[in-house]
């Protein structure tokens, strides 16, 4: 298939936090919608909140039309009460079955998925998969205050030949789950890892530097696009910390910084 051939298209346009644009080939996914503007406060239950420090790239007036949106799970900074008020209602959200409950009873077309569970968007001869993958917020204690997470497969596929496979990890530490989502998809293009290693309550709920470096060594993807790592007070892991790391780990993963606002066109990428 050539470059310019309808279905060959796959980029990523960075908004901020976890919130992205996805486009492969003729379907638009939204991830995580997060469209607070510095100074609001995320809520993140249970009495937590956090205020953000930075500004969102797109309102969601300027969003394209969508596909779809896969959610990782209902907190404040992945899902807001901007996003409640303004998204479009058409597109399904993907997510886990506890988000589901809470999106359906917000009018939005939620869609549960269990994990493994998927969800297939078809258009002529092109198709967009969507597979819950395991996640772990946090562990312990901590791990049954926080809301269930999950991370997301999408394999896009033209004439039933597979075109790209993106991975994004979600809110999720670093372990076995991720050695296991390897074993059954061992040949991942594109891994979009939420970083930012967020601290509530002494423990740490999102991957600092340290885990992202061994989450990409367990799932050993192609590329790699950091997100969710300076937005908010409580993300106490700087992206320069797993940069450093990323230099001296030797992993055969080529690493991509994206400003808010660009775009990386994830087919240029060399292979």
């Amino acid at each position: 298939m050539r470059p310019d051939e309808p279905g060959s298209g796959a980029s990523l346009t960075f908004v901020g936090t976890a919130t992205t644009l996805i486009r492969l080939g003729s379907f638009t996914v939204l991830t995580d919608p997060n469209f607070l503007h510095r100074g609001q406060r995320a809520y993140l239950g249970k009495g937590l909140w956090s205020r953000r420090l930075t500004d969102p790239a797109l309102r969601p007036d300027q969003l394209p039309p969508l596909d779809a949106i896969v959610l990782s799970h209902l907190h404040g900074d992945h899902f807001d009460r901007v996003a409640r008020r303004e998204l479009t209602r058409e597109p399904p959200v993907l997510t886990t079955p506890a988000a589901a409950d809470r999106l359906a009873d917000w009018g939005f077309d939620a869609r549960p998925l269990e994990t493994w569970g998927r969800h297939e968007l078809v258009r002529d001869d092109e198709s967009l998969t969507v597979e819950a993958l395991p996640a772990i917020h946090a562990r312990g204690v901590m791990g049954r205050l926080l809301p269930p997470v999950m991370g997301s497969l999408l394999v896009h596929r033209v004439g039933g030949e597979v075109r790209h496979r993106m991975c994004i990890s979600g809110d999720t530490l670093t372990g076995d789950h991720v050695s296991e989502i390897a074993r059954r998809h061992p040949d991942i293009d594109t891994a979009v890892v939420h970083l930012g290693g967020t601290r509530v309550l002494l423990h740490t709920v999102t991957m600092d530097g340290e885990q992202g470096i061994d989450y990409l060594r367990r799932l050993g993807p192609r590329h790699a696009v950091p997100v969710h790592h300076d937005d908010y007070r409580v993300f106490r892991s700087p992206l320069s910390d797993f940069l450093e790391r990323v230099g001296s780990a030797g992993l055969p993963t080529g690493v991509h910084v994206v400003q808010r606002g660009a775009t990386v066109e994830l087919g240029d990428l060399s292979r």
